[in-house]
């Protein structure tokens, strides 16, 4: 591919002439090596795709993705999912401080520990708790302990019961996640991203009850999690600057 020049825009559409009727023609990688070889940031790169797919994979394509898709199709509910899909990506979830008030072991319950196709970052987790109205940031097991190995794409979620952020501003159980199922991952600035649910492990495991009074309008909610010192809750720090803590339950 030559270099381009700051304003260009590249239609690309993927065909292979030598390849035999049975064979499927190759998107993914042609798509990577015109991403990584496009040469000035400037230039755009647009596939033409004919299915929400295709379109969601050239937009992820080596985590940056093309510049965008060309969506060619009569399907309109094709469109609409590409639109909620760019839609996810650029949401910013509002986090508001909540102050624990009590800490109270519960007994014995199903847990489960959400294991993500990706990494967590430090400060990265799940939105969990009894109430949707009121979700707790749920740290990942990114952090390494004299007993246990750092597990960065864990997250020990709570039983059974809890609700959990998917995307689209859509709450499902923890019950309910199959391999396969998109959550939505949230750090403690509220940036967040969608991540696949590889297993949900559940386990019967001791639990303790949280209950936080929210400091906007004085609500109480809780969440229920295991009794481990391997689950932690983010806790903002620093007035609400960056550079945030999380505290084990």
């Amino acid at each position: 591919m030559a270099k381009s020049d700051v304003n260009d825009t590249f239609l690309v559409s993927f065909e292979s002439p030598s390849r035999s009727q049975d064979d499927p023609v190759w998107k993914i990688i042609p798509a990577e090596n015109l991403i990584a070889a496009k040469g000035m940031h400037g230039s755009k790169l647009l596939p033409i795709v004919q299915s929400a797919g295709e379109a969601k994979t050239m937009l992820s394509v080596l985590e940056a993705g093309t510049d965008g898709v060309v969506l060619d199709t009569d399907d309109s509910s094709a469109i609409a999912e590409v639109a909620e899909f760019l839609k996810s990506r650029e949401k910013k979830e509002t986090l508001v401080e909540a102050t624990a008030l009590e800490v109270v072991f519960e007994g014995m319950g199903d847990r489960a520990c959400v294991d993500l196709c990706s990494i967590l970052q430090p400060g990265e987790g799940l939105l969990c708790g009894s109430f949707s109205r009121g979700l707790f940031l749920i740290h990942s097991e990114c952090e390494e302990t004299d007993y246990i190995n750092s597990r960065p794409f864990r997250v020990n979620a709570g039983p059974v019961h809890s609700y959990v952020k998917m995307p689209n501003d859509r709450t499902a159980y923890l019950s309910e996640l199959n391999a396969g199922d998109e959550v939505l991952v949230v750090d403690p600035m509220g940036n967040s991203r969608c991540c696949l649910v590889g297993r949900c492990k559940i386990e019967n495991r001791p639990l303790v009850r949280v209950d936080a009074k929210l400091t906007s309008s004085g609500d109480v909610i809780s969440v229920f999690l295991q009794n481990a010192e391997t689950v932690k809750v983010v806790s903002p720090t620093n007035q609400g600057k960056v550079g945030r803590d999380w505290v084990a339950v």
